[in-house]
């Protein structure tokens, strides 16, 4: 357990095959609804949904592993195994078919899972999903070079803080104990593995794509995002809008619907709670 960090719901501890600890939420009963958060983020990402929804489904909100509760190694991380820690996870828990639920890099699990493995997921539910996207080899290798740059300049916990606080429309003080949680976090491991965990994940979302293969996803899809989400896109490669990038990619795959909420940025989960538990309510009917 991380110190100074507790979760205000059942939380139990998993061991895999491969030898990765899990720690994960469970709450509520029904239908199953599996959480993925994002980049360098926890379960608690999903925490103003888990307190409704789990009134009608069973919430499963893993923090995967080297985030949240879990413990972090020298693992390979990135999409590829984030999904294969997500299906040994699965299968540990004898869950054959799952509502599968991401949020930003989750969002990109998710739709992988849905690709290598659609028996799985029997919905996804995606707010503000990495993956729609498109980065060329060039951008790719600007984006990571730009935040190495930035790295030389600013200090792990200020870049924790900048990524989480960016990630809201609205600054509050709820996005401050989102930091304060994370940094506390960060320093359970050691820092240079924790520095190649983010890393690894951010390489993993730009050079494990799954743009090209959207028209393959036949898996009912519910996709939300905030109208002023300031990481998607990234607006130094792309000058383009959040509505153009989830148009483009919603318009791929054959059973999905799109909804956009103003006033919210990448956390619309999180900021346009209310809106967001009854648009899954709906879909998931």
């Amino acid at each position: 357990m991380i110190h100074g960090i507790t979760y205000p719901y059942r939380t139990l501890q998993l061991k895999l095959e491969t030898g990765e600890t899990i720690s994960y939420i469970d709450e509520g009963k029904g239908r199953p609804i599996v959480f993925l958060h994002g980049l360098a983020n926890y379960a608690l990402g999903w925490k103003k949904n888990i307190d409704v929804l789990s009134r009608q489904f069973r919430c499963i909100v893993p923090d995967l592993p080297g985030n949240g509760l879990s413990p972090g190694g020298d693992y390979a991380y990135g999409i590829t195994y984030f999904r294969n820690a997500l299906l040994a996870f699965l299968n540990k828990l004898k869950l054959p078919r799952v509502i599968l639920a991401g949020h930003s890099m989750g969002g990109q699990i998710a739709l992988t899972v849905a690709l290598t493995h659609p028996d799985v997921a029997e919905m996804l539910v995606l707010c503000a999903p990495a993956g729609f996207e498109q980065f060329t080899p060039l951008e790719a290798t600007m984006y990571q070079a730009g935040i190495s740059f930035f790295d030389l300049f600013s200090s792990d916990e200020q870049n924790l803080q900048k990524l989480i606080r960016s990630s809201f429309y609205h600054h509050s003080g709820q996005a401050d104990d989102m930091v304060a949680d994370l940094i506390r976090v960060m320093h359970q491991q050691p820092l240079q593995q924790y520095r190649k965990m983010v890393s690894s994940c951010i390489q993993g979302m730009l050079h494990e794509p799954v743009y090209h293969s959207l028209h393959l996803i036949k898996t009912p899809s519910l996709i939300i995002f905030g109208e002023r989400d300031a990481l998607i896109p990234n607006k130094l490669l792309h000058p383009t809008t959040t509505r153009k990038i989830a148009e483009d990619a919603v318009s791929r795959m054959p059973n999905a619907r799109l909804h956009l909420l103003p006033q919210a940025g990448h956390f619309v989960q999180w900021e346009r709670s209310r809106e967001v538990n009854s648009l899954i309510t709906d879909f998931l009917k």
